[in-house]
């Protein structure tokens, strides 16, 4: 209670129900209690009591209400803690950080050793990554609350942050001492690997190890134990160490990619010779497994390479992969393999129009191919001469496929990016419409048509296309942006800047803008949680993901098209009757940042 403004017993208790209520979330009889206090003529302008009346009329959605009551409140009490608090809430739900944090700083000045306001001051400052307000927030919590786990965890995850790995790492052996291990305990294995996580990140391979090795027992996650020691063992030049723990991962899972990197590195392959012993060696042991059959063919070359993708290219045909050309595709960037792909796929297609059989060594076997292989060698090789830009002998295989099974999908939609490669759009949207008539329940081909269908500037049949899988009773174009589709939404925008509906396209830019910044806002509310349920390695992951988030393409693209509308707006201002024509279609307060841009 503010010393100021002090309320006699009866009016006190009334004060603390307001308080409960809000934290129950009841706030209509929270209102009845401020209603209580206020019509008293001797506390109507009670600085606090405004402010919580105001606090719960803005959980209820009253927000210039809101406003109102709580600046009054905090007219009449500016030396009270709680005001300050409840206006930092206010500026913080509008998402008015920077302007909370003042107002949480404000606070403390009245009570420095609130722990609330410490907690949401820290929260805020993670989250605008202010990292060493953090710290020095986090110190003055463990200071007033040494005993709790998050007081330990925050202040050596805000030194860990700043990259100061030794206090970091001391403040964590500190804690690890107070804790006792009680069975399976998932917390504390966590904590454990964080600590451990910290330790490599400083460079103290010896520590992380010895670490690892003293904690085996306390830690559940026996995965990520072993991941760590073989990364360990390789940058300590442990060799035969790390060989043995990635065998032991290998046959744990024969698919992983960088174990077999691992490996590698551990028996220190460098020569084709030495990797292919290797990967011959997984070939014998896991028969089915892919990776230790496709791995070989980024390295090989000539005749080997020719041998191997051969039987690689032989055993899907026949199974019926259709992505194996996007499997090999990464190998086009050297000619001389897309060349060999490409005559080792005719030769087959040859000798199984001929035999029904890959090669002429194989016309004695007793087995034949099934119809379907000579079907799935036409279809790769459409997309090989696709991809080498060869468009007409692209036509040739895939339109023979197409004659060959005309329900297959898979074809029409490899000729739909055929005639798009082309520069075709108008018919690479025809042969999607005809692809989504073969199976009007596959949501996948729904939106490759809706997409080619923004390519070929038709938005009102995309937005009718994509209207079959979104949901009933509201818009098509409402209910993406809800579930944050964004390929539709930038393809939208590129279609409406082509189509010079400079309006519409920067709504949809700005809706893409609005998607990343709740994605940014959303990781509010794991500050808190990943805390208390220890998920600490996977928190760093999450804030070291949001600050490179707006790298990503979809934002990209969003951001360019942006730039280049309003830069065109700039240069070439829009007539009056192109603004009323603008306006009428697109949203007049959005709309107010194109005509500011032209004044």
């Amino acid at each position: 209670m503010s010393p100021s403004q002090p309320l006699p017993p009866k009016e006190n208790t009334l004060f603390k129900r307001i308080l409960k209520c809000y934290e129950h979330k009841q706030y209509k009889n929270g209102l009845k209690f401020a209603k209580q206090i206020l019509t008293n003529p001797k506390f109507c302008d009670h600085g606090e009591t405004l402010a919580m009346k105001g606090l719960t009329l803005n959980c209820l959605g009253r927000k210039d209400e809101a406003y109102e009551y709580v600046r009054k409140g905090l007219r009449n009490d500016l030396r009270s803690h709680v005001c300050w608090h409840v206006f930092g809430l206010l500026q913080r739900s509008d998402r008015k950080y920077d302007e909370a944090i003042k107002c949480y700083r404000n606070a403390l000045k009245w009570d420095k050793d609130n722990i609330q306001i410490l907690r949401d001051l820290s929260l805020l400052q993670i989250q605008m990554r202010d990292l060493e307000g953090y710290r020095d927030t986090r110190y003055q919590l463990f200071i007033l609350r040494p005993t709790q786990r998050a007081s330990w965890i925050g202040f050596a995850m805000a030194y860990h942050l700043l990259k100061d790995y030794d206090m970091a790492l001391k403040i964590l052996e500190e804690f690890r001492k107070t804790q006792t291990k009680r069975g399976y305990d998932y917390e504390h294995s966590e904590l454990l690997l964080y600590q451990n996580m910290v330790m490599r990140e400083a460079g103290s391979l010896d520590d992380a190890l010895g670490h690892l090795n003293k904690y085996e027992e306390q830690i559940c996650d026996k995965l990520s134990i072993m991941e760590a020691r073989g990364s360990l063992f390789l940058d300590l030049k442990r060799l035969k160490d790390a060989k043995d723990i990635y065998v032991e991962l290998l046959n744990r899972n024969p698919e992983n990619r960088l174990y077999y990197e691992g490996l590698e590195k551990a028996r220190q392959a460098v020569t084709v010779e030495e990797k292919m012993k290797i990967y011959y060696e997984y070939q014998e042991k896991f028969p089915r497994s892919q990776t230790p059959q496709r791995r070989p063919l980024d390295f090989t070359s000539g005749e080997l390479f020719r041998s191997l993708v051969g039987k690689y290219i032989q055993k899907a045909l026949h199974k019926g992969v259709p992505p194996l050309f996007v499997d090999l595709r990464p190998l086009y960037k050297d000619p001389e393999k897309a060349h060999i792909i490409g005559d080792l796929v005719l030769g087959y297609v040859d000798c199984l129009t001929k035999y029904e059989v890959f090669t002429e060594d194989q016309i004695s076997a007793k087995e034949k191919e099934p119809a379907t292989a000579l079907l799935w060698a036409f279809y790769f090789l459409a997309q090989h001469f696709d991809y080498l830009g060869s468009t007409t002998e692209a036509l040739k295989y895939i339109n023979t496929a197409i004659d060959h099974t005309p329900t297959l999908i898979e074809l029409f939609l490899a000729k739909a990016r055929l005639y798009k490669h082309s520069g075709d759009i108008q018919e690479a949207v025809h042969c999607l419409d005809e692809a989504q008539a073969l199976d009007t329940a596959d949501r996948y081909i729904n939106s490759k048509c809706a997409k080619y269908m923004l390519r070929a500037n038709l938005v009102k049949g995309a937005e009718e296309m994509c209207s079959k899988f979104t949901r009933e009773g509201v818009s098509s174009m409402e209910n993406l942006n809800e579930m944050q589709c964004m390929w539709f939404q930038t393809e939208c925008a590129l279609s409406y800047q082509r189509l010079g509906k400079w309006g519409d396209a920067l709504k949809k830019c700005h809706e893409v803008d609005r998607h990343f910044l709740e994605i940014i806002e959303d990781q509010f509310d794991f500050h808190t949680y990943c805390m208390r349920k220890m998920t600490l390695r996977s928190y760093v992951g999450l804030l070291r993901l949001e600050d490179v988030l707006q790298s990503h393409p979809f934002y990209f693209k969003a951001a360019k098209v942006a730039i280049e509308v309003y830069l065109r707006l700039y240069d070439k201002p829009l007539t009056e009757n192109e603004i009323l024509e603008e306006i009428t279609t697109v949203n007049t307060s959005f709309f107010s940042q194109c005509i500011e841009l032209l004044n």
